[in-house]
């Protein structure tokens, strides 16, 4: 009987794979919007592209901005509540023992297996406030290095998405073929990201395809309806 380690497959990379759906979604829905709009009030497509070459690059740097500010965030405020841990851990031990066993307690253990593993974590504080972090705040430790990685991800995604419907504009003339191929382009586009994007993040990817084309439309249409009413 074979007794080799049974492999677990797991997805491992949910930060950037977050990163790349937050870029890439809303760079695929903003420009879109923007395209379509100026497509119902301008009669040059030359137009477009300029208004549209000038939305990506401040979204991409508004988007990179974004998320290198919240992963910073995030590893300040996991630095700010391990020293708290740490200080009670030193400071008020019985207590944070007691809030030990509680989480143990949580997961069905008695009263004599929650002893030793508190005795355990005694000896072992540094490991201790590790647990305290995990169990009792839910928090892992971020990477440091993520904040860069994250605005360059996200920032690269929005503007890969913003090319897509941008394209057409770019290639053709006349503003009703290139905002037909830009509909059509883009909502292949988004057809694709949503299933992909359900792949790695749910159990339903045609759902999400679904979804993620509907965000698409509806915000395009909405903006090209106003456009319309306004010119």
């Amino acid at each position: 009987m074979n007794q080799g380690k049974h492999p677990e497959k797991h997805f491992s990379a949910s930060d950037a794979v977050r990163d790349v759906v937050i870029g890439m979604s809303d760079g695929l829905t903003v420009p879109f919007a923007l395209a379509a709009g100026l497509s119902g009030a301008v009669g040059k497509t030359s137009l477009v592209v300029t208004a549209g070459a000038a939305e990506i690059a401040a979204g991409a740097i508004a988007m990179g901005l974004g998320g290198y500010l919240a992963a910073r965030t995030d590893v300040e405020h996991y630095r700010s509540e391990h020293a708290r841990e740490r200080r009670e851990i030193e400071e008020v031990p019985e207590v944070e023992a007691a809030e030990v066993a509680e989480i143990l307690q949580a997961y069905g253990l008695d009263e004599q297996q929650c002893g030793r593993v508190v005795e355990g974590l005694r000896q072992h504080p540094r490991r201790w406030v590790d647990f305290m972090m995990r169990f009792e705040l839910g928090l892992e430790e971020p990477d440091p290095g993520r904040a860069r990685a994250s605005a360059l991800t996200i920032a690269a995604s929005y503007i890969a998405g913003g090319v897509i419907p941008l394209a057409p504009y770019v290639l053709l003339d006349n503003m009703r073929s290139a905002l037909l191929a830009s509909v059509a382009l883009t909502a292949v586009a988004l057809l694709v990201f949503g299933y992909v994007k359900g792949r790695f993040t749910t159990a339903r990817p045609t759902r999400s395809a679904l979804q993620t084309l509907l965000v698409g439309a509806l915000a395009a249409g909405t903006a090209f309806l106003i456009a319309r009413l306004i010119a």
